[in-house]
């Protein structure tokens, strides 16, 4: 693996005081062992409504990066064409709304139905991270060398649990505290997913974190438009992902808006550490 930084944008580090890191598959590898445990709610949750074909985990990996359970679980229930209550349909126009009958036969997703999914997904998912993951020095000593000169924060769809036990089993947690742990499913008033910029908005808000001084380090296509939407320029980063998708996912985080492709942490932070950031179009390896 290459370990190189690539601008194809113009960008001036110059103002950034602190480094906003989407978690899954950008701090950890824990994408394809969380939807080991996920799909398996998943299944439960479409055969609860009798969609009898399953989604292995691999598929609703690719299919859900960058999205919390509660959004994929929305998604494919508009796909399936899954009668929904009228407080899930609201703002979904392809859902099927359900008939009074349907919510009172037990026949329609109801919110508070979505609710029950969602903790046990997260429990299921919480509970298997915590014991897979490990530290990763390839994150943890770039990350060191960073935390003296920015702030550091998290950004996330995941639930703050969720995100505190995969932090604590990858040695995170002694540099991104809890106060500055910011989730899409549980720090908003309403619970959302990215790619809707809220959950960054929130962050830059309690913190004070104005879009020029914000750098944001993510992953997935959801997470890029997130932090893109939100104003804050953007890295997209291919650690975690894996080699027969780089290339695709390299095109799409740039069409998505970032500024920067990394392969490493290593590689950004050796950047942003420097002096002088080469201008759009520059490698370096």
């Amino acid at each position: 693996m290459s370990d190189g930084l690539t601008f194809v944008r113009t960008f001036d580090p110059a103002p950034i005081t602190t480094l906003l890191c989407d978690a899954d598959d950008n701090l950890f590898a824990s994408e394809r062992p969380a939807f080991e445990a996920s799909t398996e709610v998943m299944n439960r949750f479409l055969a609860r409504f009798g969609v009898t074909a399953p989604v292995d985990s691999e598929e609703l990996r690719k299919r859900a990066v960058g999205k919390n359970f509660r959004a994929m679980a929305l998604e494919l229930a508009v796909q399936c064409r899954l009668p929904l209550d009228q407080a899930l349909a609201d703002g979904l126009p392809a859902a099927v709304c359900a008939s009074t009958g349907d919510v009172a036969k037990g026949n329609a997703l109801s919110a508070d139905e979505l609710e029950q999914w969602v903790r046990e997904e997260r429990e299921r998912v919480t509970a298997h991270l915590a014991v897979t993951l490990t530290p990763d020095p390839q994150v943890l000593e770039p990350l060191r060398d960073l935390a003296p000169h920015y702030a550091l924060a998290a950004v996330s769809s995941s639930a703050t649990k969720r995100l505190r036990a995969c932090f604590a089993a990858t040695g995170i947690d002694s540099l991104i505290a809890e106060s500055v742990t910011f989730s899409a499913e549980d720090s908003l008033p309403s619970p959302t997913s990215k790619p809707d910029p809220a959950v960054y908005l929130h962050s830059g808000q309690v913190m004070g974190v104005a879009a020029a001084q914000g750098l944001a380090i993510e992953d997935s296509v959801a997470g890029v438009r997130s932090a893109v939407a939100a104003g804050y320029p953007t890295v997209g980063n291919l650690m975690f992902v894996p080699a027969d998708e780089r290339d695709c996912r390299r095109a799409d985080l740039i069409d998505a808006g970032a500024v920067a492709i990394t392969e490493s942490w290593r590689a950004l932070a050796d950047v942003l550490l420097l002096s002088a950031v080469p201008a759009a179009g520059t490698s370096l390896t």
